[in-house]
């Protein structure tokens, strides 16, 4: 497994830089990790400086918090062989080697190396679209195993995946596809979730919608995906100029192919008639930016959730991946959580944390960007307690040792696994 860190150079510094007077360009200065991490520190500094109307910082939270994460790291990982962080840590819920049960099934019907990447791809885009928050009470139920949350909802989509449920070729189950995907619907998916009046699961429409918008993607750009619209077209794409890829290339694919998979709510206006979508972007009145940037603060957290997993595939394959680190860690729940639990971060006002928020609530897009930017703080920290190196150890590992696994334990021993803020989810951003 090849790991190098990314190079001084800002990923898109090579790029011309787009005209942010232009919604289509403004769209484009948004799309990148660089973008990411910029925006998240200037809040980070903003709310150091005592400006944010909603979090306080203590930085000498900092030390205990990377204790922790480097304490339930060595528990996970004692010899600190440590994967990343990806959709294939779930497949594994429960010590069920599934990744290696579809590989035998994948050889066994003489699927060569490439052809395995594809159909691993197929799985791992539409797993990870059906990965947001499922709820306290959902479960899927397996050999006995009830299983719940990110790991539930992996393996209930494995198992659907091996099915056939998202494939239009009976002949060919182990697969998925625009046609299958966009005729899915609603009774058939939630049969496959288990989901039911005792088992319901938070945000199922919003799911479905999205692997609807996914199949409509994959059938608008067959240059990518391929004459049947499989996700697995992904591998080719990023092969094609050899055995190498950078984290931040396969990133800017996902968000240039399937830029239209993402709720068209966040929308920027150039009331000159251009209106670009801009996904999981959110308005913010304290972020800077050069012309109509200002003001959005853009995460696309599911599309590095999905760079992650795609990591896997491709180096199994034999595709070197490189410049890990510029991807940012993931603002979401478990990360913002364990910031909050350890003090790193404290609401002004305690009451807060009573009320129930939206995803587009300032006070939830700040502290998303925060979490950002304080991943990049810890992960150093937590290096230097494991004794490890930046190359031994990247930002992908560290969230899997890691800062997600701590965020759930501490999670689980004060809520009963809820996170610290309850938001209120469609099942696209949580």
């Amino acid at each position: 497994m090849t790991r190098t860190r990314p190079s001084a150079e800002s990923p898109a510094s090579a790029v011309r830089r787009p005209d942010t007077s232009t919604a289509v360009g403004a769209a484009t200065a948004l799309a990148s990790t660089a973008a990411v991490r910029c925006r998240a520190q200037a809040l980070l500094e903003r709310a150091r400086g005592g400006a944010s109307g909603w979090f306080l910082v203590d930085d000498g939270a900092l030390g205990s918090a990377a204790q922790i994460v480097a304490d339930v790291t060595r528990t996970r990982y004692p010899g600190l062989a440590i994967p990343y962080h990806s959709r294939w840590r779930h497949f594994e819920a429960g010590g069920v080697d599934r990744t290696a049960a579809l590989g035998d099934r994948l050889a066994q019907s003489g699927a060569d190396t490439g052809a395995i990447a594809r159909a691993q791809i197929d799985l791992a885009v539409v797993s990870v679209l059906l990965d947001a928050g499922a709820g306290p009470d959902w479960r899927f139920a397996e050999d006995g195993r009830r299983i719940a949350r990110s790991e539930g909802l992996a393996v209930a989509s494995w198992h659907a995946f091996t099915a056939g449920l998202f494939s239009s070729d009976p002949g060919q189950p182990l697969r998925a596809d625009a046609a299958a995907l966009r005729t899915l619907d609603a009774g058939r998916l939630a049969a496959a979730f288990q989901v039911g009046p005792a088992n319901p699961l938070v945000g199922l429409d919003g799911r479905l919608a999205l692997l609807h918008r996914l199949g409509d993607a994959l059938a608008a750009r067959r240059d990518v995906f391929g004459a049947d619209g499989r996700p697995g077209g992904l591998f080719d794409a990023l092969t094609a100029a050899g055995g190498s890829v950078q984290a931040h290339a396969i990133l800017m694919t996902l968000l240039d192919s399937l830029s239209p998979i993402w709720p068209s709510g966040n929308v920027i206006d150039d009331g000159a008639g251009g209106r670009a979508p801009v996904g999981d972007c959110w308005p913010h009145s304290a972020v800077p930016g050069p012309g109509l940037t200002a003001g959005w603060m853009p995460f696309h957290k599911l599309s590095q959730w999905l760079t992650y997993s795609l990591l896997e595939p491709l180096l199994w394959a034999g595709v070197t991946v490189t410049g890990l680190d510029a991807l940012t860690g993931l603002p979401e729940y478990r990360n913002g959580g364990l910031l909050l639990d350890t003090g790193v971060l404290r609401l002004r006002d305690p009451a807060l944390a009573a009320r129930r928020w939206d995803v587009a609530d300032e006070a939830i897009v700040e502290w998303r960007a925060l979490t950002v930017a304080l991943l990049d703080e810890l992960a150093p920290r937590v290096r230097d307690r494991l004794g490890v190196t930046a190359d031994a150890m990247p930002l992908a590992c560290v969230l899997e040792g890691g800062t997600w696994a701590a965020g759930r334990e501490l999670a689980g021993r004060w809520r009963g696994g809820l996170p610290p803020l309850t938001i209120a989810s469609d099942g696209t951003v949580f």
